[in-house]
């Protein structure tokens, strides 16, 4: 060892034994891991109650300080303790590190050594040694003829040296509990890498529009926003005979430079994903109305959100009737149907009329407008109502999960191991399982009786019955 390496070794002793001597045990500790998953179930469970991801005026509105829910939870304490975005707060990620620490440090430790304590075969020269066993029987004058050939058949590995015999099957058992381990870990490592590196997002965007992802509602610490953007080429609502909607659809392209790379009609459960983006179908408006008064030229007018006691949407518009917009009408709009209500300046109805129509005022109104003036309605622009997201660690959560079902499976296969001495006198066989006592009992059984019959010179069964012992 070098003069320069030297103090670095000095260094480094003392942190092994710690890491050895004391974290890892502690890391083992099965109160560790239960607490852990306590914690976060806790918390999960907060995050589910509490919304994610909402403005500071929804947590003001919610959460107020006067009254407390409970006494005691109100925005500000919601917004210091990061409440409000749960599964990205680093408390949160460190109890999932943690927890993937005590996972790596209990699979190395613990379940790695069993494997390969597993793979490895040992035989019983003693006959004291079968008496440990759960499962054992003496046979006097029998030997180990026929005995490996059956096992074999009923799907043993048979490993055989002189008068010992070892036979072991469902070393696939042995590799279930390691497989659930690096699931877990996989599915760990997901949520985490989720929460680093995604974002959410919400877009309203008018019919026939252009827009970028650029209204942001929760996003990691690593992620990264894409350059494309989003033209709806066509917004539209199905409604039911009651004027119920039953479905809103939108056609959206995904443009890169100007180019249109993908297209596709969303509407809800049915999104499009594109370079690990999600869009999907969450709401809709009405953005603007396309009208013309008389002869003139159409023009444009935005519609805003009414607010009214019954919590249905509804939108209005003002509708001007002089080129100085001194006077005008309301127009009212209930949904994208099309149908219009026109009020004057006092609050009264005058008249309806439906997109694609025209309503001549001066008949409807001839003392508000003796003069000719016909509006026409051509047409009323949707805005889908996109929300976005990103999570780059759902295909390391759907793998863990998948590993973790067939790592389930294969922990039900059962680990089982025959031993065999043969000696002057005659023939000591003995077996252990890790499960399904009763099946491996009926097995050691039926594998006794086989060999005792087939070793019988007379063919019958012997009038001494073996030694068992469970």
């Amino acid at each position: 060892m070098s003069k320069d390496s030297a103090p670095l070794a000095r260094w480094l002793s003392p942190l092994r034994r710690y890491l050895r001597h004391e974290l890892l045990p502690l890391l083992v500790d099965l109160r560790l891991a239960i607490g852990l998953l306590l914690a976060i179930a806790v918390f999960s469970a907060i995050g589910t109650v509490i919304e994610q991801e909402e403005t500071v005026a929804f947590y003001q509105a919610h959460y107020p300080e006067q009254p407390a829910l409970f006494g005691f939870l109100t925005w500000r304490l919601i917004l210091k303790l990061g409440l409000d975005h749960v599964y990205r707060t680093p408390w949160f990620l460190a109890l999932l590190i943690l927890l993937g620490s005590s996972l790596a440090a209990c699979s190395l430790t613990r379940q790695w050594p069993m494997l390969k304590a597993a793979r490895r075969w040992s035989y019983l020269t003693r006959p004291p040694s079968f008496q440990r066993l759960p499962f054992w029987t003496y046979l006097p004058k029998q030997s180990l003829q026929g005995l490996p050939q059956r096992l074999r058949q009923g799907g043993y590995a048979v490993f055989q040296e002189g008068s010992c015999l070892y036979a072991r099957k469902g070393l696939i058992g042995r590799f279930g509990p390691i497989l659930v381990h690096a699931s877990l870990l996989l599915i760990l490592l997901g949520a985490i890498w989720g929460s680093l590196a995604g974002f959410k997002a919400q877009e309203l965007i008018p019919s026939g529009g252009v827009a970028a992802i650029e209204h942001i509602t929760g996003a990691g610490d690593l992620a990264r926003l894409p350059t494309w953007q989003i033209r709806v080429n066509r917004f539209w609502i199905d409604y039911a005979p009651d004027g119920r909607v039953k479905q809103f659809y939108s056609d959206l392209s995904i443009l890169e430079g100007g180019q249109e790379v993908k297209r596709q009609t969303i509407s809800v459960n049915h999104p499009l994903s594109y370079q690990g983006v999600t869009l999907y179908q969450a709401d809709w408006s009405i953005d603007s109305i396309r009208i013309r008064l008389n002869n003139s030229p159409p023009f444009q007018i935005p519609v805003v959100r009414v607010p009214n006691q019954a919590g249905n949407k509804l939108w209005g518009a003002f509708i001007p009737t002089r080129p100085n917009l001194s006077e005008g009408l309301t127009l009212l709009l209930p949904d994208l149907q099309g149908t219009a209500l026109l009020y004057d300046a006092e609050g009264q109805w005058i008249g309806s009329l439906r997109q694609g129509m025209s309503l001549a005022l001066d008949e409807v109104a001839p003392q508000r407008f003796p003069n000719r003036l016909t509006l026409h309605l051509d047409e009323v622009i949707g805005a889908t109502g996109l929300q976005i997201k990103s999570d780059p660690g759902i295909p390391l959560v759907y793998l863990g999960f998948g590993l973790l079902m067939l790592g389930v499976v294969m922990s039900y296969f059962s680990y089982s191991q025959v031993w065999a001495l043969e000696t002057e006198a005659g023939l000591y066989l003995g077996g252990k399982t890790n499960r399904a006592l009763v099946t491996f009992e009926q097995e050691f059984a039926r594998l006794v009786e086989q060999q005792r019959l087939a070793s019988s010179p007379s063919g019958e069964k012997e009038s001494r019955p073996a030694e068992a012992s469970l």
